[in-house]
């Protein structure tokens, strides 16, 4: 029962964690592209705010930084193995994340195609080294703090539902996203093409507001 009760709270650990790190990603790149594009977008497959890919990217930072490098005798070194780490942990989960969609779903969700040194337009060295850098700031500043929200949260049963409730809404969206990617897989196979998600999200978006605009014009007459 003992063992059991601790596997009920690191289950319930990453969950938060997941929760944070989708959340809080799907809020940056949500005004990133408000910043590039000058419109709302929402980022990323899902309807919901939730980007998997921070999800699991902080599960990622949180996990290598609690990690116990005390058998590297130098503290400057154990930093650098951190960071050397998380970098490439996180572009790793990148680069994985692209292909799959590219591969499997006929479908680009990001294009770092006109970034220098870019592989295959997923991954490339300017990303690279802004993981580098998150990883930095989380491990100096931001780790202690998560890992001590999260401790506190999972002392706290009354959380735990909530974070079902947020799994259970989630698992529906990602239901529902599938279906739609798939829809979009079988167009992009007949045409033998891959889709941009974001251009065609931003394209569906332009015609939705210039239908609007029109019947507005149309009942103003």
């Amino acid at each position: 029962r003992g063992l059991g009760d601790v596997y009920k709270r690191q289950i319930s650990q990453l969950s938060v964690i997941f929760i944070i790190g989708g959340t809080l990603g799907w809020l940056n790149e949500l005004i990133f592209r408000r910043i590039v594009h000058k419109k709302w977008v929402n980022p990323g497959f899902l309807t919901g705010p939730c980007l998997p890919l921070y999800g699991c990217g902080l599960l990622i930072l949180y996990l290598i930084s609690s990690i116990d490098f005390s058998f590297i005798s130098s503290p400057v070194l154990q930093k650098i193995v951190v960071v050397l780490a998380i970098t490439v942990a996180m572009t790793g989960i990148e680069y994985i994340t692209g292909l799959i969609f590219i591969k499997g779903m006929n479908l680009k969700l990001w294009d770092y195609s006109d970034r220098f040194g870019n592989i295959q337009g997923i991954i490339c060295p300017l990303f690279t080294l802004c993981w580098g850098v998150l990883g930095v700031v989380y491990y100096l500043f931001v780790h202690k703090y998560i890992a001590g929200a999260v401790n506190w949260i999972s002392e706290n049963p009354i959380y735990s539902y909530f974070e079902g409730l947020y799994f259970g809404v989630f698992i529906v969206d990602m239901c529902y996203s599938f279906h739609v990617v798939t829809k979009i897989k079988k167009w992009a196979k007949e045409h033998n093409v891959v889709v941009k998600y974001e251009d065609l999200k931003l394209t569906v978006k332009n015609k939705i507001c210039l239908l609007y605009t029109s019947d507005a014009a149309d009942e103003a007459r």
